[in-house]
């Protein structure tokens, strides 16, 4: 069994984070205080801790032709996962800095992917693997 990661992130303003993660992502809150939240995150535990100075420090990696948000992270889910949680972002009118599309179609290691940032410009990126023993392979 995959033991679940855990991730802490600075947020600027916690109130803007619930609605985020909690109202649009429909991630479970957990234990909070004046100053963080815990997520369940995919079965992770997502921490956003609050920094008001908070400020924004990606790069852009080009792959593939687009813009890639450095650094970034997020979850390989299910596919079929993949695309009902796409589907709910899109419903939801989310700003993508990727749109949901299918990488290596049809060649080994054939994925979905999507990009966008949270309201503190934190970058999250969710993939799935139409076979999932191809995570790793080259």
């Amino acid at each position: 069994m995959l033991q679940p990661f855990h991730l802490a992130i600075s947020v600027h303003d916690l109130s803007v984070t619930r609605k985020f993660y909690g109202e649009l992502l429909g991630f479970e809150e957990g234990r909070a205080s004046d100053h963080w939240i815990d997520w369940n995150f995919f079965g992770h535990q997502l921490v956003t801790h609050l920094d008001p100075q908070k400020n924004a420090n990606n790069i852009i990696n080009k792959v593939d032709g687009h813009g890639v948000p450095v650094p970034h992270f997020g979850v390989v889910l299910q596919w079929e996962d993949w695309h009902q949680f796409a589907d709910k972002l899109k419903n939801n009118s989310i700003k993508f800095v990727i749109e949901p599309y299918v990488r290596f179609k049809g060649k080994t290691g054939e994925q979905a992917t999507m990009f966008f940032y949270d309201l503190s410009n934190n970058a999250l990126e969710f993939k799935a693997f139409k076979d999932i023993s191809q995570l790793f392979a080259k």
